[in-house]
């Protein structure tokens, strides 16, 4: 059975760190590109980071570059999503994608498909 749960989510104050986990089972990633997105009430769903399968190239979307890292350990099966400096806005629901791709799309991310989603981890940043 294809799966990706997420771990990591908290209630961290304003310019707290956490770091997200999707694993992935059923499959293996290293040949997929891997993402995270985020969905805050009300409104759209963002594409806020991804990696790339041939060369781990990460992308970001503005709102997090520089405060977000993405990164992939093929032999645990795992993508991270190493955030810093949150911020209240950063505060959603966050899910992690798989797409059987060699590169991210850089055009329109958020919109992009995806083959696997995983159930999200909530992250609230509030003092």
């Amino acid at each position: 059975q294809v799966q990706l749960v997420e771990s990591g989510g908290d209630l961290v104050q304003p310019g707290g760190s956490l770091r997200l986990s999707c694993a992935a089972s059923g499959f293996t990633l290293d040949s997929y590109t891997i993402g995270w997105f985020r969905r805050a009430p009300g409104k759209e769903r963002e594409g806020v980071a991804c990696i790339d399968s041939s060369d781990g190239s990460p992308y970001y979307a503005d709102s997090v570059s520089g405060r977000f890292t993405i990164s992939r350990d093929n032999a645990k099966n795992t993508v991270y999503l190493q955030v810093k400096d949150l911020k209240p806005t950063d505060t959603a629901l966050y899910y992690c994608a798989a797409e059987a791709r060699l590169v991210c799309p850089r055009q329109d991310y958020s919109h992009s498909d995806q083959e696997y989603w995983g159930q999200g981890t909530q992250v609230t940043v509030s003092s």
